[in-house]
């Protein structure tokens, strides 16, 4: 991924489920590839309708998400779009958190960033935390973030991104040793009570995913393309009993198959009708 390129897409991590550059890219994110890596305008704005977004307001995110670096103009047979190859590698990453969510065990490593970046760089200073925990990272202190083992790859990525690498020391470590239970240290270096409630929502938002399974396929990868970002996927011992996030994880792993399949067959034949 260009340094440019991955700087505009991953600054648009809060685009909101359900909102048209939400769809969009998620749209785009699921189908471009498959399709050869390009897709006319009048197809892309098309299946955007289908996913409820007047054209108009399709055409106007299109030329947004050409600006922040996903999309590249492209005239072939007709007006079109291919996907900025800056952001492959930034898809390919969403697509092992998406479909492929971890959850750790209680004998998992995890992966601490220790950082000391100083006054003239807190740009970057936010920066970094604001992207780390973005992939899940807990806040230890001020100036010590933790997250699973497996994310160490994706930490090391964020850092060098922002040219970070001097001010960032990492280690790798087993089972935290903390006063009293690993749990309440669980709770205090993330904000479980705000991740319980994007599991509730997400569960709650299934009772109303359109009838047609393009539109329900993408409206659900949609509402639930934040939920393995922003979870780590804590191991058992540090989670309340009655945690919702086996269930999200169960019912997202089976309306996914339910509704795939169909949801391809229809992105198929609006390319193959144009």
């Amino acid at each position: 991924m260009t340094d440019t390129g991955a700087a505009a897409v991953l600054d648009d991590i809060d685009a909101r489920p359900g909102s048209t550059a939400s769809l969009l890219r998620t749209l785009i994110g699921l189908y471009l590839r498959p399709l050869g890596g390009w897709i006319s305008t009048a197809d892309l704005v098309a299946l955007a309708v289908d996913l409820g977004i007047p054209a108009a307001q399709a055409r106007t995110g299109i030329t947004r998400l050409k600006q922040k670096g996903l999309l590249l103009a492209e005239r072939r047979d007709a007006p079109g779009y291919r996907l900025d190859p800056g952001a492959v590698a930034m898809l390919e990453r969403g697509d092992r958190r998406i479909f492929e969510m971890r959850e750790m065990t209680d004998a998992d490593a995890w992966c601490l960033v220790s950082f000391s970046i100083p006054e003239s760089a807190r740009s970057v200073r936010h920066q970094l935390r604001r992207r780390l925990q973005w992939i899940g990272a807990g806040a230890v202190s001020a100036a010590l973030l933790i997250c699973p083992g497996h994310l160490q790859g994706e930490v090391e990525e964020t850092v060098a991104g922002l040219g970070a690498r001097d001010w960032v020391t990492l280690f790798r470590g087993a089972h935290p040793v903390v006063e009293g239970s690993v749990a309440d240290a669980a709770a205090r270096w993330w904000d479980l009570a705000a991740l319980r409630a994007e599991h509730l929502a997400f569960q709650r938002s299934l009772e109303t995913l359109p009838s047609a399974p393009f539109a329900a396929y993408v409206h659900l990868l949609d509402r639930w393309r934040v939920l393995p970002y922003v979870d780590p996927g804590l191991p058992p011992a540090m989670l309340p009993a009655d945690w919702p996030g086996r269930r999200s994880v169960d019912e997202f792993a089976r309306l996914s198959a339910e509704l795939d399949d169909a949801a391809h067959a229809h992105v198929r034949a609006v390319v193959a009708a144009s």
